[in-house]
């Protein structure tokens, strides 16, 4: 289990994270190969601490595929790959030791949808982001500056993944920005009228009372007028499913299967085929997962969310 750390420690951490990829990019600077990809200037919203340590990866990584013959280009490239692994595992240490802040949150927003173990998932991807932006020189905790990131990330995997048609990023926060105006409006004795709060958001009346529709979400345990549940409609259409709705589902199944190969090795494969279900695995724990791969829980748990992680940047 990761400990907690002190107020100190975490600072100690951020600090030794930041001079660490400093020294990464001062180690490339002047290499072509890196420069070219130093200089790369995007819109405004690019220009974070995080984006700022993506480029300096994008830097390493444009030094590593050069495969370059001068040694002190090779001396300095590998320098900088080992200082960046050094800043990873101290950003992996300083990320668990939220794992309390996440648990937290899990417990609060499981729901029928999404597990709590589910969410952990999760948290532990809105902790490595928390970690990755943390300046220790503003006076604030980790686990304080974390909880935004964990609760923004499990807020998100709820609005995706509570719902049978996922929605886009825009919609959803339009939403919930409908969502907050309907409660204000309670809190102040108003009445709720959908005119009212679309001026509040800023979008047209009838864009809300399309949001407002798409937004009720549907438990998979909820009955219809006929006593069935969502789950026992899918089972039913599966035992007659229509060839063409058989093809999609290969399809889909196809496409799965190309870029988990394309993107994923083998035991990163094996632990989200096992824990998801996927390909007609049956879904396992993490703990007999580890058992089958000789690997702690925890390892497997890293593991996954490192897949994940990869997964998610290219969607």
């Amino acid at each position: 289990m990761a400990k907690q750390l002190t107020a100190e420690q975490e600072r100690d951490i951020g600090r030794a994270i930041h001079l660490a990829e400093e020294r990464a990019l001062s180690a490339i600077r002047g290499i072509p190969a890196a420069d070219a990809v130093l200089a790369r200037r995007g819109p405004r919203a690019e220009r974070t601490r995080a984006r700022h340590v993506d480029r300096v990866i994008e830097g390493v990584q444009a030094c590593i595929d050069l495969r370059s013959t001068d040694p002190d280009v090779r001396a300095r490239t590998q320098e900088a790959r080992k200082l960046l692994d050094d800043a990873e595992d101290l950003r992996w240490e300083l990320a668990m030791s939220g794992l309390r802040v996440a648990r937290g949150e899990a417990r609060k927003l499981a729901c029928s949808m999404m597990g709590q173990e589910d969410l952990m998932q999760e948290g532990i991807i809105g902790l490595l982001r928390a970690a990755k932006r943390f300046d220790p020189d503003r006076g604030i905790r980790f686990s304080t500056y974390a909880r935004w990131w964990v609760r923004a990330q499990m807020t998100r995997a709820l609005e995706n993944g509570g719902r049978l048609v996922r929605l886009p990023g825009g919609a959803v926060e339009q939403i919930r920005n409908l969502r907050k105006v309907a409660q204000d409006f309670q809190k102040e004795g108003l009445e709720i009228d959908v005119e009212g709060m679309a001026n509040e958001v800023g979008i047209d009346a009838e864009r809300a009372q399309m949001l407002l529709g798409l937004g009720a979400t549907l438990s998979i345990d909820q009955e219809d007028p006929d006593g069935l549940t969502i789950l026992d409609r899918l089972e039913s259409d599966s035992k007659d499913a229509h060839p063409d709705r058989l093809a999609i589902k290969q399809e889909a199944i196809d496409t799965l299967d190309r870029v988990f190969a394309e993107m994923l090795d083998d035991r990163e494969q094996y632990i989200l085929r096992h824990h998801f279900g996927l390909g007609g695995q049956e879904s396992r724990s993490m703990a007999t997962i580890g058992s089958d791969l000789g690997i702690s829980r925890e390892r497997v748990r890293q593991i996954e969310v490192q897949a994940l992680a990869r997964l998610r940047a290219v969607v």
